[in-house]
């Protein structure tokens, strides 16, 4: 039965439409998969009872003949930080150890609507405040590849579940790189769509929102298969106002042209180089333009953490004031770092995220779409401090945000779709993550441009 948890979203969605695998026998996999890697320590808390009460109910819609969403019966998990009706939602935080909500968020309710099954709350560092899954409140997640890496953040949790096969699919969120980075980490897809094409209503800022949720899963078609569900208009998000999917498509022969995005003003390990280098030498072969780009994104760091920072300072400025005690203590030390911010400070940030926007525009108004590395060097090692200094290739190169995931970070502030893909290993046998990022609402095609170098990159290995 477990190998049922090995099969695809979309093999297995099929497998229940043809009636040769039951929804029951999905979730079963699913859950014995959990219980088998329950050391990776992937999930927050497991919905089992709920979960298999569901998957009966499924399976009688399918022996009834009834209509059937595109997710029927398939196991999918939800970050932490991310509302579940009835199901906990801690923000990864001992704070918020007894919250239960008393309604999905937008996207988990679209999941469930179209018949997708809730496994459990997949693992996030306290807040989503690092890119590291450990925290005082349970413990760390463990990389399926390496358990002396790290499985990234603070979607660690859910990279790992659906790399390890604890549920085909996985509702990740992303303020900064927090779906791309441990995709990249854990060798999985993840997709931070275009800003408002899947409704995040959580977000206290709708306006100056610079967090996603979105899809994860092993391969492009499953990470499609549940976009699709989710995506769509809402009027309740002001970014969520257009009325249809974009149907831009990378037609059969056309030739993507990519601006080659190799370094943004930081070091660059050489494993990483030479994988993300071979990923281009494969579009090209597929006749498509590749050229080099130049933008420096590592001087928007800065301005990223007066965001976070102040942010972080807001929503939890009072916690930290009257119980110190029950945060993470890197989460005590980045909220108090947004206590020295001024307003006009602020203003420069934004003004700097504007900046950023207008040269991005740019570029994809010569290109398609940009490719980079999604991390400048694989997992780190686990242990490290999270606000501290980090070396990449034996060379010291300062924190971690503008050395280490200065790709990803940038795109948050400028509401752009981009995808990790996985592109090939590091000798030490570590996953690495290539981005795509594409034009505001050409989702889909940057799904066509990702799943057909996913094709040209398994063909290369056989």
């Amino acid at each position: 039965m477990t190998d049922i948890a090995d099969l695809s979203a979309v093999d297995l969605a099929a497998a229940i439409r043809a009636r040769t695998v039951s929804p029951v026998e999905a979730v079963e996999a699913a859950l014995a998969r959990i219980t088998e890697k329950a050391k990776l320590n992937a999930f927050m808390a497991v919905s089992a009872e709920r979960a298999r009460a569901e998957a009966k109910e499924a399976e009688g819609k399918l022996m009834r003949g009834e209509l059937l969403g595109a997710l029927h019966g398939i196991p999918f998990s939800v970050k932490d930080l991310t509302n579940t009706e009835g199901v906990a939602t801690t923000q990864g935080s001992a704070l918020f150890a007894g919250n239960v909500p008393k309604a999905d968020a937008v996207a988990v309710a679209r999941a469930r609507a179209a018949g997708a099954i809730l496994i459990g709350k997949t693992t996030t560092p306290e807040f989503g405040h690092k890119p590291f899954t450990e925290g005082p409140f349970f413990g760390r997640t463990l990389n399926p590849h390496s358990h002396a890496h790290t499985c990234g953040g603070s979607s660690g949790g859910a990279a790992v579940a659906v790399a390890a096969g604890m549920g085909q699919l996985a509702l990740g969120s992303d303020g900064g790189g927090s779906i791309r980075i441990p995709a990249a980490c854990c060798g999985v897809v993840g997709l931070k769509a275009t800003l408002g094409a899947i409704p995040n209503l959580q977000a206290p800022d709708l306006f100056g929102a610079n967090s996603f949720v979105g899809p994860m899963a092993r391969d492009v078609a499953d990470t499609r298969l549940m976009f699709e569900v989710l995506h769509g208009p809402d009027r309740r998000d002001p970014y969520g106002q257009v009325p249809a999917f974009p149907e831009r498509r990378l037609a059969e022969g056309e030739k993507s042209r990519i601006g080659f995005l190799l370094r943004c003003g930081n070091i660059l390990d050489p494993d990483v180089e030479a994988a993300v280098v071979a990923a281009m030498k494969q579009a090209e072969a597929l006749g498509w333009a590749v050229e080099p780009i130049e933008l420096d994104l590592v001087s928007l760091e800065p301005h990223f953490l007066v965001f976070l920072r102040s942010l972080l300072l807001a929503r939890l400025g009072s916690h930290a004031e009257k119980t110190p005690e029950k945060l993470d203590p890197t989460l005590l030390a980045t909220i108090e770092s947004g206590r020295g911010y001024s307003a006009a400070e602020l203003c420069q940030a934004q003004f700097a995220r504007t900046d950023c926007f207008a040269k991005v525009q740019d570029i994809l108004g010569r290109f398609d779409l940009i490719a980079s590395p999604t991390l400048s060097a694989p997992a780190l090692p686990v242990g490290l401090d999270p606000l501290g200094p980090i070396e990449i290739a034996g060379k010291p190169v300062g924190t971690i945000r503008g050395a280490w995931y200065p790709y990803t970070f940038p795109f948050n502030l400028t509401g752009h779709p981009a995808l990790s893909l996985p592109c090939g290993f590091s000798r030490d046998k570590l996953p690495i993550g290539l981005q795509l990022v594409g034009r505001w609402h050409e989702d889909a095609y940057l799904l066509d441009v990702a799943a057909r170098l996913e094709s040209a990159s398994r063909a290369s290995v056989r």
